[in-house]
């Protein structure tokens, strides 16, 4: 543990279990930008991960505003960490030394509420277990359910326990509750929509020029899997993207990166520029026309609401929530999370392109009536009223 919690008093005591496994993700901000709130109301706040990477600039911030962060995995020698995965492998199966971390943290401090944030929909649930089996009260926050990744059979059981028991399990989209509820076949009578936090404020920036052409950003980590970058390259490498004056800028950075660079020139797609990480939205936005998002899976994502909120158009799949905040031909353009369907998507909206202003000031304005000034706020609100 960073820092003593001798001083802890167990009754205000928050603990804080993220499965993110990068230093930061988007299913990082509500947790953390509601948590100077719940400090406000004399509560303490520790912050679990599996890994922390204790020099990143949001971790750092948050430490300094009195936030303890503890990691699950790095409490022991490398020795001892390999000799206790190794006989919970041999006595109890799926038990591991994070877990066992997380048992002993319960045990000793008791926290008040244990807030479970989980990356996708079911890979926080074996913490919500040892909640349940120690008595200690715990909600359930989901950032993403994906249609092809599902519950492990052997795991169902104890799975749908733990969702059942929750004192609250939190969604950001329908689109991610219902797909759980399907997953494991039943509805949830303490489900609850809640929304991430906005780095912007929903008013239309300055629109860009476009005398030399239109400019259109992906931004997002560099996975595949999830967010489809190959599905646009496909796209905007046939000889009829080439001959238009349509240029590619992607944001972000993640495991694909090379990958996705290397995708890129194999198919000659031109017009294309990688920007890497960047943290002043605002500025992206003042230099480009539309975002695209070809996801083949996400939970509400923020580039949307983000985008939207600067007076942007969005070209999307039908991936997560992205449908409850984009109406088709109004504010945006959707498509499915295929090269003919994405393809179709971005072809009707360049035969609009004279239109994207109009529907991103459409979309600035729907956004403000939609999502709330201050979603960190609602949710710590949330949390205070169970307690």
């Amino acid at each position: 543990m960073e820092q003593s919690n001798s001083n802890i008093v167990n009754n205000n005591h928050i603990a804080i279990l993220s499965t993110c496994a990068d230093d930061w993700g988007g299913s990082e901000e509500l947790w953390a930008m509601s948590s100077p709130y719940l400090l406000k109301e004399g509560f303490s706040v520790t912050v679990l991960k599996e890994s922390i990477n204790h020099n990143h600039k949001r971790i750092l911030k948050l430490k300094n505003n009195n936030i303890t962060f503890m990691a699950l995995g790095n409490n022991y020698p490398k020795l001892i960490n390999r000799c206790i995965n190794a006989y919970y492998q041999f006595v109890k199966p799926y038990f591991n030394i994070y877990l066992y971390t997380f048992k002993k943290f319960l045990k000793a401090k008791k926290p008040v509420l244990v807030i479970i944030s989980q990356a996708i929909n079911f890979d926080g649930l074996h913490y919500a277990q040892l909640c349940l089996k120690h008595n200690i009260p715990y909600i359930i926050v989901s950032h993403k359910a994906v249609e092809f990744f599902w519950p492990p059979k052997d795991e169902r059981s104890y799975m749908a326990n733990a969702y059942k028991h929750a004192k609250k399990c939190y969604f950001v989209s329908k689109h991610n509750q219902n797909l759980t509820e399907e997953q494991f076949g039943f509805r949830f009578t303490n489900a609850e929509i809640v929304r991430n936090p906005m780095k912007i404020k929903p008013e239309p920036l300055i629109y860009p020029s476009t005398k030399e052409g239109f400019k259109i950003v992906m931004i997002g980590r560099l996975f595949v899997i999830d967010k489809g970058h190959d599905i646009l390259i496909r796209v905007l490498s046939k000889e009829k993207w080439r001959k238009r004056k349509l240029y590619l800028s992607i944001v972000g950075s993640g495991p694909d990166c090379k990958g996705i660079k290397a995708m890129a020139s194999l198919l000659k797609c031109k017009n294309l520029q990688f920007l890497g990480h960047q943290d002043k939205i605002k500025e992206i936005w003042l230099s480009h026309h539309a975002l695209v998002i070809p996801s083949r899976s996400e939970g509400m994502p923020l580039v949307v609401i983000e985008a939207m909120a600067a007076g942007r158009t969005v070209i999307a799949t039908r991936a997560g929530g992205t449908m409850e905040l984009v109406e088709d031909g109004v504010t945006g353009f959707i498509g499915d999370a295929t090269e003919n369907g994405f393809d179709e998507a971005l072809e009707r909206a360049w035969n609009t392109r004279r239109q994207w202003h109009a529907m991103g000031l459409k979309a600035s304005k729907h956004i403000k009536e939609l999502i709330s000034k201050n979603p960190e706020l609602d949710f710590a609100k949330k949390v205070i009223a169970l307690i």
